[in-house]
This record gives structure tokens, C-alpha cells and sequence, in this order.
């Protein structure tokens, strides 16, 4: 018995070493900590400076589109003088013409009448009056303004990000498989479009014990993967719409997918972006409880 006994012990002290060795093996160690939190930084700072600062965001119509404070124009902004001035738009080009008075700069000099260049460009053109920066943004057939406002308390009053506890159980090495013909996959946005984009490959991979894959969505292999997408935590924990992963690049074949730097698109904390969400492809039928959280009660939605 005694014998027994102490082969009984022998064998839990094993097993118990065991299951620590690999508890120990998912909890990341100083130098991963740091890098996420570095990154998370970054991500941070991306809020404050392009999305949490969104003040507005509105579509113009073929003609005079004025703006002001006034209740009368089209875009009212209550920061600005009553009637500050005009876009207009003649179905392709969006030219603004500001009021007698108003103090406007493009790229720091003074501006009255401007042809303004959307962010569709390689240099979208910024219209600067007071605190508030208005650039043209093109969406599908959609073209609009947005405003940001530099002195935003949205930026003070922002709580940070909330993520679950990382855990390298979910940072999984994948097997790229690339995509030599032109498939296309459909993604739609919080706006209801959908748009047809080209994709270079898949990736597959296994997650508490499920064998899933996920579509990229405008990555390159030599320099990083894109994807949008959602799983199980959606319905409770994570943003709805989906989440953003970006990747390191493909290297022989394979590549790490990090869902602890799964993170929620702009929409999450503006009404004034206009995410993609997930595609059919990338809807996975299995939870993944790591990345960044989504608090659904307190949403601007």
C-alpha cells in the first residue's frame, strides 16, 4: 500500500510539473510584455490623434452644401461662424468657398476658394478654421466632409483600452496558403456598402482544437496580412462588427497570428469612421478570448 502510496504521489508531482511547465509556456515573459504594451501605446495614440478628435461626418449633395452654425445650413457646426461658407460639389469635384470674414487656411495660408482633394489621393487636402480640420473623404459613391476638432474632450475623457489577460495559447503559427487567380471577397461596412476586394490567400490554423482559416483583406505576404473578423466573443465581450489583426509577414509558408493585438476598428469609440466589418468568411463558430474588449452597455452606438 505504502508502496502504492508513494507511486500515486510520484505520478501527480509529474503531472502536476507537467501541466505548470505548460501553464508557464502560454504566460508571456517581460520581453513579450513589453513589446505588447509598446504597441498598445501606439494604437492608443493613433486614437487620440486621428479618431477620437471626429467631430462630425456628412455627405454633400450635387450643388451648395453651406456651413455654419446657423440651424439653417446643411452642415451645422456649432463652433463655427453662422454662416462660414459653402462646398460645393458637381458629382466629381468638391470646391470650397468660405464668407467674407472667416479666417480659413489650407497648409497654412489663407484660403477663400479652394478645389480640395479627397483622402481617395495621395495628399487629401486639409481645410483648417479654428480648432476644426475638414478633409473630403470618398466612400463607394459616397463623398462627405469630416470634421475633426483638435480640441475635443472626447480625447481627455477617453478611459483607454481594456484587453483580456494575455495568454500565448492564442498566438498561433498559420499555414499561408496563397491564391494565385483573382478571387475577390465581399466586405461590407458600417455604412451598408459592400466592396469587392482582391485577396492574395488564406491562412489556416488550429484554436482550442478547432481547425478554422481566415481570408486576408488587402495584406502583402512579404509585409504583413490584414483581417477583419469576428467569433463567438462578439455577442457579449468584443466589438460586434469585428476585429482588426495585423501580421508580421509570411516567412516559408507560415506566419503568427497574435489575437492578443486583436483590437476593435475606430468605430468602436466614434460614430464618424466608417469601419469595415467582417466578412462571411472571417465569421469563425469559435471563441477567442483575447485581444480587446468591447464594453456593449456603454456604447456610442
Amino acid at each position: 500500500m505504502i508502496t502504492a502510496f508513494l507511486v500515486a504521489a510520484a505520478l501527480l508531482t509529474c503531472s502536476g510539473a507537467a501541466a505548470a511547465a505548460e501553464s508557464s509556456s502560454a504566460a508571456p515573459d517581460a520581453a513579450y510584455r513589453d513589446s505588447f504594451e509598446k504597441w498598445k501605446a501606439e494604437l492608443v495614440e493613433d486614437l487620440k490623434q486621428n479618431w477620437l478628435p471626429l467631430a462630425g461626418l456628412f455627405w454633400l449633395k450635387p450643388g451648395s452644401n453651406s456651413f455654419g452654425s446657423d440651424s439653417g445650413n446643411q452642415i451645422v457646426l456649432s463652433t463655427l461662424p453662422a454662416h462660414a461658407g459653402s462646398f460645393e460639389f458637381n458629382g466629381q469635384v468638391v470646391t470650397v468657398k468660405t464668407s467674407p470674414g472667416v479666417e480659413a487656411k489650407i497648409a497654412g495660408k489663407a484660403a477663400t476658394t479652394a478645389e480640395l482633394q479627397s483622402d481617395a489621393s495621395d495628399h487629401p487636402t486639409v481645410l483648417e478654421i479654428g480648432s476644426l480640420r475638414m478633409h473630403v473623404i470618398k466612400r463607394g459613391e459616397r463623398i462627405g466632409i469630416r470634421v475633426k476638432d483638435v480640441k475635443s474632450p472626447a480625447v481627455e475623457k477617453f478611459h483607454g483600452m481594456v484587453f483580456f489577460p494575455l495568454d500565448l495559447n492564442y498566438r498561433v503559427t498559420a499555414t499561408w496558403v496563397p491564391l494565385t487567380g483573382k478571387k475577390t471577397v465581399d466586405v461590407p461596412d458600417v455604412l451598408g456598402d459592400i466592396t469587392s476586394t482582391p485577396v492574395t490567400g488564406e491562412v489556416h490554423f488550429k484554436i482550442n482544437g478547432q481547425e478554422v482559416s481566415l481570408t486576408d483583406l488587402g495584406g502583402d505576404p512579404s509585409k504583413g496580412l490584414f483581417f477583419v473578423f469576428n467569433d463567438l466573443t462578439t455577442k457579449t465581450d468584443t466589438y460586434p462588427g469585428g476585429r482588426f489583426l495585423d501580421t508580421d509577414p509570411v516567412v516559408n509558408g507560415t506566419v503568427v497570428l497574435d489575437f492578443n493585438r486583436a483590437h476593435s476598428p475606430p468605430c468602436a469609440v466614434t460614430p464618424y469612421a466608417t469601419c469595415p466589418l467582417a466578412p462571411k468568411e472571417n465569421r469563425l463558430t469559435v471563441a477567442i478570448p483575447a485581444g480587446e474588449k468591447y464594453d456593449h452597455k456603454n456604447t456610442h452606438h
